[in-house]
């Protein structure tokens, strides 16, 4: 076949792509190429230009069919240097935008970046205890009489000391701290049995703070917490107590022994670092400008959003962090270290070289999240699926007509509709042996952001038929090893099955004082692209991590999905987190389900809400009251979503089957009334 490359690249992504399009083809002019080429290096001078593709490549492929006729075959990077034929433009018009959609959207940013920011530079601060300090340097393999983390959290309580978040605040950012002082007021409190619930004792800032400081390893959730509405954060941190799993007590004599080091701080703490107050003071000044916005989540809901993308960027940060070597340049007089070398044995990072660290690292991720959601659609998505493109058979051209429906419906929104951003729930019911795997792929097309490109994760039940939905995928859709991921549960499902569900950290990250450093993702995922370039990439350096993030369609079991919502020790839910912001959600097959897996689903389904992804339910026989349900779940977590970016809080719904497609918008803004709305139309 004979095939012309144009580059409309810019900047660096000039060079680049010359590199590689130099070694395939002949250059017709200086952003021109022409060859002849197979198909298979065809591929692989696609699979190399995404490999090196960013946010300034845009890169079109024709294919020469005859004298008179071309046809675009693919587009790499930028699409709207392109038409829709890859014709280039030679005229363009301009309108002036205050604000790009993401940095608008995102107007809880600010707040995201100084909690995590604060969470970060204490949540080890508990590390600082003489027993831990013996620990590393000894190599000792207990397990802590009192978590660090908890003992973080009982640190920032005197620190605060009753105070509101202004005055703390204020006390932190001028320096006005004294680690004796507070190491004497621990004692105190400690000893007078002042400390039960430490959480609920402080200010809402404060509180949010040790929040994320004490789950950074593990959730703080018993059989209390379970069906419980949270209307007030104040009500769950009521509940957080010691004794939850912040307290190893196997022996008593010996946890009264050792619970003297616990609360000996003989090396100081954190604070005792210049370089650790200066940072401290800098974002102490961050948080008090944004305490405005802390009220206005907490007043409309949306704090839970916040502490998601909050908690994250933390873990994520701590992650990426604790993996990195030591910084022999690093100079400080605080003689405390956080974790030790698993390799040599050795100590590692210094205390506040580890917190500074993590603090740069969660920032950086908190900034990446915005334009991850939305920004690099080009670089995350399946363009140029043709059989998609194409009108189906006429046995299926209820598929045809659904995504018509589906069209026509968002073309009469009209402004009222953000474009990046809509609530939608979608139920399909046609019969088996109807085509309903193709009708998805090309509902979820129409549901895209310009209704043309692929980007969505396809959940089953089971492994045969993740595995043979991911043949079909590639066989009658025409997805190639670069667009589509199959990823089945293994070992992920047997921890399912023991209802211990990623609940196992390895021995070793804690022996060495760092469980942060444990794998994301313990299954292998058949995918073969090379991942784009990204800012989140060089965080996630294992290839199967960032090739789950990345793929365009991902056809799965879903108890990588589940992860998400159901890990409550570790960071085994940052990645299905991390895909959940940017991909839409596909659960075929639901009626396989029943029991405690179809509420572990519905709060699943409650997430892709709260991050505005649209989900689908597909099966032939969907009881009312499921669909209801799951849409129940749905409407809970868009509302908070749209709340959190300003949005328009009304939800499309469609039902589908092979004889008929209804769209109807139902207002959400009232609940109970949204609810009984549904149910009428379904």
């Amino acid at each position: 076949m004979i095939v012309t490359f144009v580059s409309e690249c810019d900047k660096k992504a000039i060079n680049k792509t010359c590199r590689v399009l130099d070694a395939f083809a002949n250059r017709l002019g200086n952003r021109t190429w022409q060859t002849v080429i197979t198909n298979e290096g065809l591929q692989s001078v696609k699979k190399l230009l995404r490999a090196t593709a960013s946010k300034n490549t845009a890169v079109a492929c024709h294919w020469i069919r005859s004298r008179s006729r071309s046809e675009l075959l693919w587009i790499v990077g930028d699409r709207k240097k392109f038409n829709n034929e890859g014709f280039v433009p030679v005229n363009t018009t301009k309108k002036d935008i205050l604000k790009s959609h993401w940095e608008n959207g995102w107007r809880f940013l600010p707040l995201i970046k100084s909690l995590t920011a604060l969470a970060a530079l204490f949540h080890d601060w508990g590390k600082s205890t003489d027993y831990f300090q013996e620990k590393l340097i000894n190599l000792k393999k207990t397990a802590d009489p009192l978590r660090h983390e908890w003992l973080s959290i009982l640190l920032l309580n005197v620190l605060v000391n009753n105070a509101t978040d202004e005055e703390w605040l204020k006390k932190l950012s001028t320096g006005q701290i004294s680690s004796n002082a507070l190491i004497s007021k621990l004692i105190e409190k400690y000893n007078n049995n002042q400390l039960k619930t430490p959480l609920n004792q402080l200010p809402e800032a404060a509180s949010i703070i040790a929040w994320l400081i004490v789950s950074h390893h593990r959730l703080p959730v018993t059989d209390q917490c379970k069906g419980m509405e949270l209307q007030d954060f104040k009500s769950l941190f009521n509940m957080i107590y010691q004794t939850w799993g912040y307290e190893n007590k196997s022996d008593e004599t010996q946890f009264k022994k050792d619970l003297k080091h616990c609360l000996c701080f003989s090396k100081g703490l954190p604070i005792d670092s210049s370089v650790w107050l200066k940072f401290a003071q800098k974002y102490a000044n961050k948080m008090i400008d944004s305490l405005p916005l802390l009220r206005q989540t907490l007043a409309d809901g949306s704090w839970r959003i916040v502490l998601h993308y909050s908690r994250l960027a933390l873990m994520l940060g701590d992650h990426w962090h604790s993996s990195q070597d030591k910084d022999d340049q690093w100079k400080c007089s605080c003689a405390l270290y956080a974790n030790t070398d698993s390799k040599s044995n050795s100590l590692k990072q210094q205390l506040d070289e580890h917190l500074i660290g993590v603090t740069r690292q969660a920032l950086k991720i908190a900034h990446l999240l915005p334009a991850f959601e939305n920004r690099n659609e080009e670089l995350l998505c399946a363009y140029d699926v043709k059989p998609l493109q194409h009108k189906s058979p006429a046995k299926y051209n209820w598929q045809d007509a659904a995504v018509s429906k589906i069209k026509a419906w968002r073309q009469q929104q009209g402004d009222q509709m953000d474009p990046y951003q809509f609530g939608f729930f979608a139920v399909n019911m046609a019969s088996t042996g109807t085509g309903k795997t193709f009708a998805n792929a090309k509902i979820m097309r129409a549901l895209s952001m310009d209704e043309e490109c692929l980007r969505y994760i396809l959940a089953l039940g089971l492994r045969t038929l993740t595995l043979q939905t991911g043949d079909e995928y590639r066989n009658r859709i025409k997805l190639d090893k670069d667009e589509l991921a199959v990823i089945i549960g293994s070992r992920a499902i047997l921890d399912l099955h023991n209802n211990n569900f990623l609940s196992n950290t390895d021995d070793r990250s804690i022996n060495n004082g760092s469980e942060s450093e444990e794998s994301l993702l313990d299954n292998d995922i058949y995918f073969e692209a090379a991942i784009p370039e990204s800012n989140l990439s060089t965080v996630l350096r294992s290839d199967k991590n960032r090739q789950l993030l990345y793929a365009p369609v991902l056809c799965c079991t879903i108890d990588h999905l589940i992860a998400a919502t159901e890990t409550k020790k570790g960071g085994k839910y940052i990645l299905p987190f991390l895909r959940l912001m940017s991909s839409d959600l596909v659960i075929d097959e639901i009626d396989d389900f029943d029991g405690k897996d179809l509420i572990v689903i519905g709060r699943l389904i409650h997430l892709a809400g709260m991050l505005g992804r649209k989900v689908m339910i597909s099966s032939a026989t969907i009881p009312p009251n499921l669909a209801e349900g799951y849409y129940n779940a749905y409407q809970a977590g868009w509302s908070l979503f749209a709340k959190s970016r300003g949005l328009n809080q009304n939800i499309g719904c469609v039902w589908i089957d092979e004889f008929k497609t209804v769209v109807n918008t139902i207002n959400s803004n009232k609940e109970k009334l949204g609810v009984e709305e549904f149910r009428q139309y379904h």
